[in-house]
């Protein structure tokens, strides 16, 4: 009989540890997309004029889903150089052709990409904002 009680006792330890589980954290993974300078040298024209925008983007919500979304729809555009959403201060950064892109296209393509997403305060500059160049 105790023998019996011990097996029944040891089975319940058992069916205890089993069934209860630990509630795991979902891992989560950054990934870095980068556009391949190799692509972009042989579409970009030497003898260009690039000139250099900053602008605001509201709406993002995250930076995988959002910020890298619009960052690589505006780096396959033809005659941009460079393009960095910076998710974090909601600012986007573009290096493009003069004769191929308009400041008007890079924000027709950032409200295509979502209806969310609004551009604001653009405006071009000599060079982008020191802060942002530390964090390439």
């Amino acid at each position: 009989m105790k023998k019996i009680k011990n097996i029944i006792v040891a089975s319940a330890l058992l069916l205890a540890f089993t069934s209860c589980k630990q509630q795991a954290e979902p891992e989560v993974k950054t990934v870095d997309v980068e556009v391949s300078s190799k692509d972009v040298a042989k579409t970009l024209d030497p003898n260009a004029t690039y000139a250099k925008v900053e602008f605001g983007i509201e709406g993002m919500t995250c930076a995988m889903g959002c910020a890298k979304t619009i960052e690589k729809k505006m780096a396959k555009m033809e005659g941009v150089k460079s393009a960095k959403v910076d998710f974090d201060k909601r600012m986007a950064m573009v290096e493009y052709d003069e004769a191929k892109v308009s400041p008007e296209a890079l924000e027709e393509t950032v409200t295509k990409v979502g209806e969310v997403y609004k551009v604001k305060d653009m405006k071009v500059v000599d060079d982008f904002t020191k802060e942002t160049q530390k964090e390439k």
